[in-house]
């Protein structure tokens, strides 16, 4: 009897596997396809991309849309600008978030829920594009990349996130032994709560520099000088003048050409914007999933 419950239960695991591998299967070929296409449509020819004949694989293989990219006198400066911004940017909100986080975990802290009740309220309620825009002005930091990096210098959430990691991760008596020893707060915060949150302060980081890299909406309102702007702005600028010129063509062979150069700057700045990303995600995924991980297993 026992041999027959173990022979159903194993044939029905099997069905079960078969099934989550086939789910699993189709949502990977789902995600997967899109990306495959993007990359195999900038790397195809205008004629090919504008026909609809890249279904897979790169057709009539031509860099005509990235030699239009790289050609914007501005596109290199502006790397160059977006990985700055990008790295003082999310050194300075790890800086913030773990110093403000640690602060928040520590059930000694006088005052903690109301302190934290005024974090919390800023991610519902915020004084709006005009005030912080003419804050920003009266600190004297417009037009510079101060102006980038302060209004984003604590993302709430973020630091919700480190401080449920500490409060599950570091155990109270750490901190008694510590103190026993001598350990002030900014010592035991250096020496014993930094080396033991690698992994989520890899994941914040990845969050704030994927925040950093993207945004280009700060930069439009608070930069004007060209040789501030980030990669994400440049890019815009590359697109918007290709529909510019499609507006003042007047020959119809010219216009189809314009319209089938935008269609293919569309897929080939996708992947200016997001290949650096896609470079870094993999030496930081271990502590990406271990981080969002060790907060639910322990919590």
């Amino acid at each position: 009897m026992i041999h027959t419950n173990r022979i159903g239960a194993a044939r029905s695991d099997k069905w079960l596997y078969a099934v989550n591998y086939t789910f699993l299967t189709v949502v990977l070929i789902i995600v997967l396809y899109p990306l495959i296409y993007i990359v195999s449509s900038s790397f195809s020819s205008i004629e090919a991309v504008v026909s609809g004949r890249v279904w897979l694989w790169p057709v009539e293989f031509s860099l005509e849309g990235y030699a239009a990219v790289f050609k914007h006198h501005l596109l290199l400066n502006s790397l160059k600008n977006s990985l700055y911004y990008m790295a003082v940017g999310t050194a300075i909100n790890i800086v913030i978030t773990v110093t403000s986080a640690y602060a928040l975990s520590r059930k000694d802290l006088f005052g903690r829920n109301f302190f934290m009740m005024i974090f919390v309220f800023t991610m519902f309620f915020n004084g709006g594009l005009i005030p912080t825009y003419i804050l920003v002005q009266k600190l004297g930091i417009l037009n510079t990349p101060w102006a980038i990096w302060l209004p984003l210098a604590l993302i709430i959430w973020n630091m919700i996130i480190a401080r449920t990691y500490f409060q599950t991760t570091l155990p109270q008596e750490l901190l008694e032994a510590a103190q026993i020893d001598g350990c002030n707060d900014f010592l035991f915060l250096r020496k014993v709560v930094i080396p033991l949150s690698g992994p989520i302060i890899a994941v914040i980081a990845l969050f704030y520099g994927v925040m950093h890299w993207n945004q280009y909406f700060n930069a439009m309102i608070y930069l004007r000088d060209p040789q501030l702007f980030p990669l994400q702005l440049v890019l815009r600028e590359i697109l918007i003048l290709s529909q510019m010129e499609f507006d003042m063509v007047a020959d119809a062979d010219a216009v189809a050409a314009v319209v089938g150069l935008g269609e293919l700057l569309k897929y080939s700045l996708i992947v200016v914007s997001a290949l650096p990303l896609l470079i870094v995600y993999p030496f930081v995924q271990k502590f990406f999933v271990k981080g969002i991980m060790i907060g639910a297993l322990k919590g």
